[in-house]
């Protein structure tokens, strides 16, 4: 009874032994193959998406600093406006205070005319 049970034992030992032989020699290569495999296209899979973040990043980027200088770009445009309306309505203040400076001056010269003329008929 004790030699069956001894030989048994044995055959699961020789069993045991045949499959750890089997794992190191055949199903840890595979494994390790397909593992350096994944990991490889993983690594590959990483880097695009990388690569295409960092393209899209700079595509952000550009886009941001061209509505910056097109903001730039229409500020400097509204303050030369402005600047151009303010000389316009300079320019048309002085026009007006010239024609109000003249008419002045012939209503200056027409009460001295009118009175130069009253004072004919004031002496007679």
């Amino acid at each position: 009874w004790q030699e069956k049970r001894g030989l048994r034992e044995l055959r699961v030992l020789e069993n045991l032994k045949n499959t750890i032989f089997e794992t190191n020699e055949h199903v840890l290569p595979k494994c390790e193959q397909a593992m350096h495999d994944n990991l490889n296209e993983a690594v590959k899979r990483l880097q695009a998406a990388n690569d295409m973040i960092h393209r899209l990043q700079e595509r952000e980027h550009e886009e941001r600093k061209l509505q910056a200088d097109k903001l730039v770009a229409r500020e400097e445009q509204r303050i030369a406006h402005w600047e151009e309306f303010r000389k316009e309505q300079q320019n048309k203040q002085a026009e007006v205070d010239e024609e109000h400076r003249k008419a002045m001056e012939r209503l200056k010269e027409q009460y001295s005319d009118m009175e130069k003329e009253l004072a004919k008929y004031v002496s007679f």
